[in-house]
């Protein structure tokens, strides 16, 4: 018989949902034969499947040693140096400044060098990790950023940060997210954007669809001119809704793509771009992030701010477009 003593951070969850991250190699009809065959209990007392794990259960399973280590399996913490920067962390969140060229998640070419990775070596070397076979938890990010795009990316590193902030997400108007970025043309006032997208099937893209189209999806967009030269303005986006390449093709349809933007952009300006400052990606970088009305464990962010620098290159741009109005 096997015993675990149910963690914080495993609790909170049907028992089904842990026992199929725990027991990850496990087909899920052998773990529901399980609760049919009376192999699993809590506190010493027979469950179903639908039972909510709480903290300090005794969760027993009739498997042998041998069988748990078969079905479950080691988290891979790799040894990576840190390229990101931390911008705030308390016991619940990690907020970090993710560099251009990191990818949040890997993808077919790099599944090892991440900024997911990357905070659980950190996070690890800092003894915050539990990396045991019994918990099923692992600190998270509940956005992305692309991986050319700069800027604060939000980690939750306790399940309950985790599940509020992926609910806060989701509601909206509870963390308010802004975004700093050069465009081309002059934008004189500010403007809500509101259009309708659809991801291109087997392509890393949107385009813009009709409202009534199957799997349309809504976007929302508001562009604050920051200053401006009659070839350029540099802008504020707070984003609403959050759409893949929702600000990038966003400025784009009003004919102010974002420099560098090699999906939307200006392929002629991105060429001068390219030649005057070695710029091969979009000029884009979150920012701020706003507090304005968290919950949960979060709640006593409310109000908080966290400002994230702009990148060296990013400023070197934005000092030359706009020396003559600095």
């Amino acid at each position: 018989m096997k015993k675990i003593v149910i963690k914080e951070n495993d609790a909170n969850q049907r028992i089904d949902k842990y026992l199929k991250k725990l027991l990850c190699n496990a087909p899920s009809n052998f773990i529901y034969k399980m609760f049919r065959k009376k192999d699993i209990k809590i506190n010493g007392k027979k469950v179903n499947e639908k039972y909510i794990l709480q903290k300090d259960d005794i969760l027993e399973m009739f498997l042998y040693d041998d069988k748990f280590n078969e079905f479950t399996k080691e988290k891979d913490i790799y040894d990576l140096k840190r390229e990101f920067k931390v911008l705030y962390e308390d016991q619940n969140i990690l907020i970090v400044d993710k560099p251009v060229g990191l990818l949040v998640h890997g993808d077919a070419k790099e599944n090892v060098n991440t900024l997911s990775h990357q905070v659980l070596s950190y996070l690890k070397e800092k003894g915050e990790l539990d990396v045991g076979r019994e918990s099923t938890f692992t600190p998270g990010p509940v956005h992305r950023l692309d991986r050319n795009t700069s800027g604060i990316v939000i980690f939750g590193k306790t399940l309950a940060a985790l599940q509020d902030l992926n609910e806060m997400m989701k509601k909206r108007h509870h963390i308010e997210k802004s975004y700093m970025t050069i465009c081309k043309g002059k934008l004189t006032k500010q403007q809500e954007l509101v259009g309708y997208v659809k991801k291109i099937d087997n392509e890393d893209r949107v385009r813009f669809v009709k409202k009534d189209d199957k799997d349309a999806l809504m976007m929302k967009t508001i562009v604050k001119p920051i200053r401006t030269t009659n070839d350029f303005s540099l802008v504020e986006v707070k984003i609403i809704t959050g759409r893949m390449h929702q600000i990038r093709i966003h400025l784009s349809s009003i004919d102010h793509p974002v420099i560098g933007d090699r999906k939307y952009g200006d392929f002629a300006l991105n060429k001068q771009m390219k030649q005057q400052f070695g710029l091969n990606n979009q000029l884009l970088h979150a920012y701020k992030i706003n507090f304005v009305d968290p919950f949960g464990s979060l709640s006593y962010l409310k109000g908080k701010k966290i400002i994230c620098p702009k990148p060296t290159q990013f400023k070197k741009i934005e000092k030359s477009l706009f020396k003559s109005v600095l």
